[in-house]
């Protein structure tokens, strides 16, 4: 047997913890000295220790502790358990991260308020463009609404092109829209320029619908196998090659780098069309000049329909 100092030493754990444990009925000694009070554990309770503290660290309550623990949980359950809960760490964690981009995008919207853009903004016509393009809902046009619907509808588009047979031949074209059903709710179409026959829906061989299956154990919904966020939904199975309509008159701007920072190029852009007499007229496109395999080097002109005020 070992001293809970000896025990502690082996368990990487504090005597502290250990008693606390004790005190909780977590984890029991396996001998109390009734002369001493000196608690006294076996290289056996090392397992239930382990278990304890990967429960813990992977954020369960000690209750849920005590719960999984008691009910002799094996091996391969327990890590499966661990496993699904590493998933949603990570998942967590990259929520996080995403949201600390933009709040580093609101930071630099604010940093560059008052410094007007002179030379990058252009005012230009936009010929009309062919295009085959998926489409979905977003619940908002914020980018942590948008950003997990855009980036799989390329994903789905691009592979269902490439069955086709059919070859980009400019660069991608997302544009937006307020959706039919109203809410706040984004109508995302993700296009790219293509050399091809108009038609609604591809040929036979892709053109099977997109099927929403049942949901996560995280409540993400999937489509294709496409994870989608809270109210997103693809609207059609297939994609369509239309054409883009002309816009008369935009103003235009390139954004370099990831669009999850896009934000303060986009501000930059609505305080020189309020401060040169103009409107605009819809949400603004977003044309992929570059995009290379880090997001930091993509270049984008972001083209909002203007008119004058």
């Amino acid at each position: 047997m070992f001293t809970i100092g000896d025990f502690a030493r082996h368990g990487r754990v504090s005597v502290r913890m250990l008693r606390h444990y004790d005190a909780t009925g977590l984890l029991r000694p396996a001998h109390v000295d009734p002369a001493s009070g000196y608690r006294h554990y076996t290289a056996g309770q090392l397992a239930r220790l382990n278990r304890i503290i990967a429960l813990k660290d992977l954020g369960f309550t000690l209750q849920q502790v005590r719960d999984i623990v008691d009910d002799k949980v094996g091996p391969e359950e327990l890590r499966g358990m661990l496993r699904l809960r590493r998933a949603e760490l990570e998942t967590a964690m990259a929520a996080a991260a995403a949201r600390l981009v933009q709040v580093e995008a609101r930071l630099r919207a604010i940093e560059s308020e008052g410094h007007m853009p002179t030379n990058d903004v252009v005012i230009k016509s936009v010929p009309a463009v062919r295009v085959a393009e998926l489409t979905a809902t977003a619940a908002s046009f914020q980018p942590e609404d948008i950003g997990p619907v855009i980036g799989p509808l390329y994903d789905e588009l691009f592979r269902r092109l490439d069955a086709a047979g059919i070859t980009p031949t400019g660069p991608g074209i997302a544009y937006y829209e307020d959706a039919a059903e109203g809410g706040g709710r984004i109508t995302v179409h993700a296009a790219v320029q293509v050399s091809a026959p108009l038609q609604v829906s591809a040929p036979p061989k892709v053109s099977a619908p997109l099927q929403v299956s049942a949901p996560l154990q995280d409540g993400t919904l999937l489509q294709d196998g496409i994870p989608l966020q809270d109210g997103a939904s693809f609207q059609d199975g297939t994609f369509r090659i239309v054409d883009l309509p002309s816009l008369d008159e935009a103003a235009t701007i390139v954004h370099r780098g990831s669009m999850d920072t896009v934000l303060p190029t986009v501000q930059a852009l609505a305080r020189w069309i309020d401060a040169n007499a103009y409107e605009s007229t819809g949400y603004p496109r977003e044309i992929n000049l570059e995009c290379p395999e880090n997001r930091d080097d993509w270049v984008t002109e972001l083209q909002t329909p203007v008119t004058r005020s």
